[in-house]
């Protein structure tokens, strides 16, 4: 079944830790052998791997977090370095579609086009990628969101761990910084989809209430399953719905599993029905499969040594239609969640 990833850092992988995206996962793997660092030698994808596993779209991040005094999370020294790195990241996916590898979907004809090239030859077509931004510090001054515009850019969350220029994000307390309405305002003057994900619950709330345009959480799960900060409550999960968005639902284990310890708690114990879980939750609060969706963040700084134990590359995201069919899902409902939900709010947004 032809699937949309709502996040995937392709770039990042790439640029950050030197890995050739059009070689086989296997072949990745290979390379890294004897690599100590997390995540290394035990990736999950690649373009390759993408094409096997129907993956017609996905978001495709940009990233780079900024370092600040009263942010936990480390990043680079300035935010001219972090719109460089994250230049350097468009640059990538930039060469990829001059390949003929990827088309950068920036509006609906694109989508449309693409997406209809996909049902008639599958994977024979290049990848789908939707350029988004996950965290919002490559962007040095609000008013700089309509040069990213024009560069393609289509989706933004506004901080990510610590703190950014413009939000409190995962791991901390606190709402929008004095830069966070400038920013949100700018993003709605131009027709930027806010990705809520990674905010703290107070930014989220004030995030929601000064952004009118279109709303998703790209990758995020459910704090009634697996309790933490980095999880939506029902209260969350039910405002995105009243806003028409949708939740793609996260792999990474530590979201999937209560009480998981990174670097501790073997895979062993989470396989993919607690994706399934995920989904059913969002479902069940939303009241219909409308806004349930997958948001993989498959190797996203980790590999299969923190993703449901039988999960061993991305292809294995076909499994979910046949967890969710065990569930009573109608055809119709996993499709919309495999891919329809997606393309529902993209279409809606860049009409």
């Amino acid at each position: 079944m032809l699937l949309i990833d709502g996040h995937l850092d392709l770039a990042m992988n790439a640029l950050n830790w030197d890995r050739n995206l059009d070689l086989d996962v296997h072949e990745i793997r290979r390379a890294e052998a004897g690599m100590t660092e997390k995540g290394r030698g035990c990736g999950t994808v690649s373009l390759p791997e993408m094409r096997k596993a129907e993956v017609a779209i996905s978001l495709a991040t940009v990233i780079d977090r900024t370092a600040r005094p009263d942010s936990p999370a480390p990043g680079s020294a300035s935010q001219e370095i972090s719109y460089a790195k994250a230049q350097g990241q468009l640059a990538y996916y930039r060469v990829l579609q001059a390949q003929g590898k990827v088309r950068l979907l920036a509006d609906r004809p694109a989508l449309e086009s693409h997406w209809q090239a996909w049902q008639e030859c599958g994977a024979a077509e290049p990848l789908g990628f939707i350029l988004s931004m996950e965290g919002a510090d490559p962007i040095v001054w609000p008013e700089q969101v309509g040069d990213w515009w024009e560069d393609g850019l289509r989706v933004v969350g506004i901080s990510h761990y610590g703190v950014s220029a413009y939000a409190h994000g995962t791991g901390t307390e606190g709402g929008l910084t004095p830069l966070g309405k400038p920013l949100l305002q700018a993003m709605d003057q131009v027709g930027m989809i806010l990705d809520l994900s990674h905010l703290a619950e107070e930014a989220f709330w004030e995030a929601l209430e000064i952004f009118t345009g279109p709303v998703l959480a790209s990758h995020n799960n459910c704090r009634t399953l697996v309790p933490g900060d980095r999880q939506f409550s029902d209260a969350q999960i039910s405002a995105i719905v009243q806003r028409g968005g949708v939740i793609g639902a996260v792999l990474d284990a530590w979201m999937l599993y209560p009480g998981w310890v990174k670097g501790q708690t073997s895979r062993t114990v989470v396989g993919l029905e607690a994706v399934a879980d995920q989904i059913d939750h969002i479902c069940q609060v939303a009241g219909n499969a409308h806004h349930a969706a997958i948001g993989s963040d498959l190797d996203g700084g980790y590999g299969t040594e923190q993703c449901p134990h039988d999960l061993d590359t991305i292809l294995d995201l076909q499994r979910i239609p046949a967890l969710l069919r065990r569930r009573g899902y109608s055809e119709a409902d996993i499709a919309a969640i495999m891919h329809g939900n997606w393309l529902r709010l993209f279409r809606e947004a860049w009409r």
